[in-house]
């Protein structure tokens, strides 16, 4: 079995323990240890973030050519003389063409995938070709049928359903994050329109909508578990179900819920309840991640807990308190976190052993004695 540098090393490690402990013998080791390898370099991974990269730079690069006049308008010169009749056709001509391009993008990336199952990266990234045609196709579609209404949110909500039904069919987690995405994007557009494009919707702001919505996609992710079509696509709604949560609660605790003009008008010390619950949180996620072993749950509560103290320090203390004295006050708490979980961690794991150790046999005399 092949195995990475960090899976390689513990997996060593643990057999090394286990003739520590006689569990197995030198014989039974040394079997094991041939038939682990490791990989030297893990290739898969600099695939995966060179598909990434490129991924983002070809995005990067078509936003810099709509941002560029020039540009812009060389490219709209060459394709108006190249496709001139195709431009100006209806825009539900476009609408069509771009749709039936992304329908033939997705059969390419199903068959090179059904050809060469182990290029997933490559096959990810025509996906993500056929969702940005399909994303202009649902545009051109909005400017066919618009009525100037302003609910632009139905075609985000038509997007979400066509991306989700896509990575469903596909078996892809990147489409089915597109779908996420979009379905963040709808609800906070539709709440936007159905509340007249205020700063409230049944009094709340936005950074508190979407801390209802990340409550609630978190834990639709973990029925996902039961259904079995969805379970694939669990992990990554909860990921993203944490990431709407803990990004929107630290906004709230900046902001609370007020509107961008009122919040100019509001001492943080107002704001402080919102810091704690975004804290209370953060500790809930690392309590869970522990105890059952989450790492998701674990990396998001660590890094928004930090996130959440250092962004109250430059709130309140930045000014008014040295930092030496800041990072004491830190650097002493989390001294007696570690401290109660170190002696937890001893009571929990250290204890059993010592009651499994063999009791000491009583002296020859005491046994003729009884």
């Amino acid at each position: 079995m092949i195995f990475n540098k960090k899976q390689g090393n513990f997996l060593l490690g643990v057999i090394d323990k286990w003739v520590e402990q006689e569990t197995i013998s030198q014989e039974t080791a040394a079997r094991l240890r041939e038939s682990v390898s490791i990989r030297k370099f893990d290739w898969k991974k600099l695939a995966k973030y060179s598909f990434w990269v490129a991924i983002i730079c070809l995005v990067i690069s078509i936003s810099s050519i709509f941002a560029d006049r020039i540009l812009r308008r060389l490219l709209s010169e060459l394709l108006s003389k190249l496709l001139g009749l195709f431009f100006d056709a209806h825009d539900l001509v476009i609408c069509l063409f771009l749709a039936l391009f992304s329908a033939g993008v997705f059969y390419l990336g199903m068959i090179r995938r059904r050809k060469n199952p182990e290029r997933i990266f490559s096959t990810e990234a025509i996906f993500f070709i056929g969702v940005l045609l399909c994303a202009g196709s649902i545009c051109f579609l909005g400017k066919a049928i618009d009525t100037g209404s302003g609910h632009f949110s139905l075609l985000i909500l038509l997007a979400t359903l066509v991306y989700g039904a896509l990575g469903l069919a596909l078996s892809s987690k990147l489409i089915w994050a597109f779908s996420i995405l979009s379905l963040g994007s709808w609800f906070g557009t539709e709440t936007g329109y159905m509340s007249g494009w205020g700063a409230y919707y049944l009094g709340m702001n936005y950074p508190l909508r979407f801390v209802l919505f990340g409550i609630v996609l978190t834990a639709v992710s973990f029925s996902f578990k039961q259904v079995r079509p969805l379970k694939d696509f669990s992990h990554s709604t909860y990921v993203f179900g944490l990431l709407y949560l803990f990004i929107a609660l630290w906004i709230l605790s900046i902001f609370g819920n007020y509107s961008d003009s009122s919040w100019r008008h509001v001492k943080q010390i107002e704001l402080l309840h919102w810091g704690l619950l975004f804290a209370i949180a953060a500790i809930a996620a690392i309590v869970y991640g522990l105890k059952y072993d989450d790492y998701t749950s674990r990396a998001f509560g660590i890094t928004f807990l930090f996130l959440n103290l250092y962004t109250k320090y430059f709130e309140f203390f930045w000014d008014a308190t040295h930092k030496a004295i800041f990072f004491m006050i830190l650097a002493i708490s989390f001294w007696l976190i570690g401290s109660r979980a170190e002696k937890i961690w001893t009571l929990e794991f250290l204890k059993p052993e010592k009651q499994e150790q063999p009791k000491p046999e009583p002296p020859e005399q005491e046994k003729n004695h009884s």
